[in-house]
């Protein structure tokens, strides 16, 4: 790693004796403190001294995600690997642009951003959809409302609504059935889509009222976004991340443990639209988003009730939209609804527990 560190600072040189190359100093900080950490640490009592920055911190996101990483391309093929290069891409150049623009370094959060976003789209979407959709999730979830740390909503959810409005046909009527044998897509760039055209087992479920089995869904057997159906691998990932402490186990939880109660009453009241609450918790892409995206601790509550009340409005949400809306899925709305009513709920709790006398 030190010639990589000769390299950086050489680069540091020459950049500052030329006033045009000076406003790339965020990108060039951005890749010295993802190797090396930052600089910035207290070296006295009663700090502790660590170079552990949230690069590092979101770096951690990544490795949980890379289970579904794998998982996506022995059930999808190689091209999973083309979407995620292409997600980064393109979205750190519109990160890079905004932190030239205003002379900031670049975010972290982009790291976790740029690999989550692909992870939530159609295995058949065309690459230039995947530029697209991150670049706009990047400039009109996060950017516009000063970058990383003051956005409302998850970037990544922003930009896949948006590519479901824009463009419904290309997000909704091409799902395939994943490689099921042998090497899977280890051996392949693609599957057919011609000739392996499915449903995801949501849609298959409100047009048929059918029900695939929780083992081949808890292992990826049937249709889906990139990084949704391999729910065993997605569990292992929260788990890794909540152990870890990187996410509050509170927003999984009431998640979770909502889905699980709420749908045990509608189904029982109407079981054609509502289904049972394990099918619930192990179909679209609930798992993903309870674990990996509503706990953004950028646009998650921060009080310990707000979270609980987040949760708990995530699930009740996230099921009527599966039973009562023309969606099919409700994961992502009823993130970036909670999303928007965070602050809302943050200062109720905190009106609540710190009354004037």
């Amino acid at each position: 790693m030190k010639f990589i560190k000769n390299g950086i600072d050489s680069l540091y040189g020459i950049i500052q004796k030329n006033k045009f190359l000076i406003k790339m100093k965020p990108v060039l900080l951005a890749v010295d403190e993802f190797f090396f950490g930052t600089a910035r640490v207290t070296d006295a009592a009663p700090h502790i001294t660590d170079h552990m920055d949230m690069k590092r911190f979101m770096a951690l996101v990544v490795v949980a995600l890379m289970p579904l990483v794998m998982g996506a391309i022995y059930f999808w093929g190689w091209r999973v690997v083309a979407m995620i290069l292409v997600s980064y891409t393109f979205g750190g150049m519109a990160e890079a642009a905004f932190a030239v623009i205003r002379k900031k370094e670049i975010h972290e959060g982009f790291l976790v951003t740029g690999l989550i976003f692909p992870l939530t789209l159609p295995p058949t979407v065309p690459l230039w959809v995947v530029a697209v959709g991150i670049v706009f999730g990047v400039i009109f979830g996060k950017e516009v409302f000063g970058g990383t740390g003051r956005n409302i909503f998850n970037p990544a959810i922003v930009g896949r609504i948006f590519l479901s409005v824009a463009f419904p046909k290309i997000m909704t009527a091409y799902w395939i059935n994943p490689f099921k044998n042998g090497f899977g897509g280890l051996a392949a760039f693609q599957n057919s889509v011609d000739a392996v055209t499915s449903a995801t087992p949501l849609t298959i479920f409100k047009n048929q009222v059918v029900m695939m089995s929780c083992k081949d869904l808890l292992f990826g057997q049937g249709a889906g976004s990139l990084g949704e159906t391999f729910r065993a691998a997605i569990i292992l990932g929260g788990i890794f991340l909540i152990v870890l402490k990187i996410v509050d186990w509170r927003i999984p939880l009431s998640y979770l443990g909502t889905v699980f109660a709420f749908p045990a009453i509608c189904n029982h009241l109407f079981h054609t639209q509502f289904a049972p609450p394990l099918f619930q918790i192990l179909s679209g892409g609930l798992l993903l988003g309870a674990f990996f995206m509503a706990t953004d601790p950028v646009t998650s509550p921060f009080t310990k009730p707000g979270r609980w009340i987040a949760g708990i409005l995530l699930g009740i949400l996230t099921v009527l939209i599966r039973g009562l809306s023309g969606y099919v899925e409700g994961v992502m709305f009823s993130i970036l609804l909670v999303n928007a009513f965070s602050p809302l709920i943050d200062t109720i709790v905190l009106k609540a527990r710190y009354r004037k006398a």
